[in-house]
């Protein structure tokens, strides 16, 4: 009998594309991170970032807080505790996929 298909319908897509990845990587570890942070970090424009930014909002990933310090504004991204079960489930699933018995 042969294997079953790799099952990679089970990746997040919304994690899975590459700028969004890096964010979620990223903020994994910083826990939060500021607007000009993440953009040196993924290296993206300002407009790419904040799409990015926006659909992981959307799906409650990352909280945005918008501020002023000192006059400037000052954009902080957080990861959620739902954002960190999602990417804690998305590695679990790249695993299973890279590692299949």
């Amino acid at each position: 009998m042969a294997d079953p298909p790799l099952d990679y319908r089970a990746i997040d897509d919304v994690i899975h594309g590459r700028v969004r990845l890096a964010v979620m990587a990223y903020l994994s570890g910083a826990e939060s991170a500021d607007f000009a942070t993440l953009r040196a970090k993924t290296g993206v424009t300002d407009g790419n970032l904040s799409v990015h930014l926006r659909k992981l909002e959307d799906v409650g990933y990352v909280a945005i807080d918008k501020a002023f310090v000192d006059r400037k504004p000052v954009t902080s991204c957080t990861l959620t505790d739902a954002g960190r079960e999602a990417w804690i489930a998305y590695l679990d699933r790249m695993k299973s996929l890279l590692f299949d018995d």
